[in-house]
């Protein structure tokens, strides 16, 4: 009799408690660099797993951002990945300029989160004040073919422009960027990012900087998903004006081997627990589940539908 109790007790704790994982679940959480934004919210979304879903492990990579987190989870190599919606779909598409020489078929989404801003930051002494100004420049455009990369491709082939026109071309990660400006070595840093990633608050509270304005013809001209965007005043030190520029939506991405009952938690915990992710960084605020599957380029996980179609999002 005890033994069928506690079987009754096992299986009305699974009942209650659908995200509950079994022992041996694993959640690797794909971001990026360290001073960008992904890696802050994948630690503190890790952090929020681990404590939340019972039974589940995890564990946060440091990677080149967007095409290396989908091509990992691809191959099996995480459970969620933070990307840019221009790289899923080309992931999708098996755009071979873009990264992926096939089509990444085993992606799921999981959700629309925070818009990335293209922020353009030159020193204050480059004497760059415009967009056309970084002709003959030098300019760090990202990592080679991380989304970022991506972005500043498109940019600027919307402005008829391309790497030729500048004076010299970097691909570094966000942090070495700035630390290039610092020593003047650097004019200027392309960054797709949330607003207020840590590699610009670093430069603009050690140097005078300009943030550089995109045309709004650019958003025009790319299309969705790039859409007209502001970078307000203040956001970093020295700011004193709104910065037009084009935006981007992240999103939160998977494999299609991921359990629906892990893709239903990581989805429900996400926006069950938007406060205290944005404790890790202020972007997780412009996360709104009433965006949750806007634009998602990729289908859904069946897991995050069914939290979805939950909470009414999907009829």
């Amino acid at each position: 009799m005890k033994t069928a109790l506690r079987g009754c007790v096992v299986a009305s704790t699974l009942i209650a408690a659908p995200f509950t994982a079994s022992a041996q679940e694993f959640i690797n959480v794909l971001t990026g660099g360290t001073s960008g934004v992904y890696y802050p919210l994948g630690a503190g979304l890790a952090n929020i797993y681990g404590e939340q879903i019972d039974g589940v492990r995890t564990q946060v990579q440091s990677t080149k951002a967007s095409v290396e987190n989908l091509n990992l989870l691809q191959d099996g190599r995480g459970e969620l990945g933070f990307a840019l919606g221009d790289s899923v779909a080309a992931a999708w598409a098996g755009d071979a300029d873009a990264g992926f020489p096939q089509k990444l078929d085993k992606l799921r989404g999981i959700a629309a989160i925070y818009p990335n801003y293209i922020q353009i930051v030159a020193s204050g002494e480059s004497g760059i004040t415009d967009f056309a100004g970084l002709a003959d420049k030098s300019l760090s455009v990202g990592a080679p073919a991380s989304g970022t990369e991506l972005n500043a491709r498109a940019i600027f082939g919307a402005l008829d422009m391309s790497y030729d026109d500048l004076g010299k071309v970097e691909y570094l990660p966000f942090a070495e960027s700035v630390e290039l400006i610092k020593n003047r070595q650097l004019d200027a840093t392309l960054q797709s990012s949330g607003l207020g990633v840590a590699s610009i608050r670093d430069l603009a509270s050690s140097l005078p900087i300009t943030v550089v304005a995109v045309p709004a013809s650019v958003a025009e001209t790319l299309g969705a998903p790039y859409v007209a965007a502001t970078i307000p005043a203040g956001t970093y030190d020295g700011q004193t004006e709104d910065v037009a520029t084009v935006s981007i939506s992240n999103f939160l991405v998977t494999n299609e081997d991921v359990s629906d009952d892990i893709a239903y938690a990581m989805t429900k915990q996400l926006f069950e627990n938007l406060d205290t992710l944005a404790a890790s960084h202020q972007a997780a605020k412009q996360i709104d589940i009433a965006n949750a599957i806007a634009g998602m380029p990729i289908p859904l996980h069946p897991g995050a539908e069914r939290y979805y179609r939950e909470q009414g999002l999907i009829k």
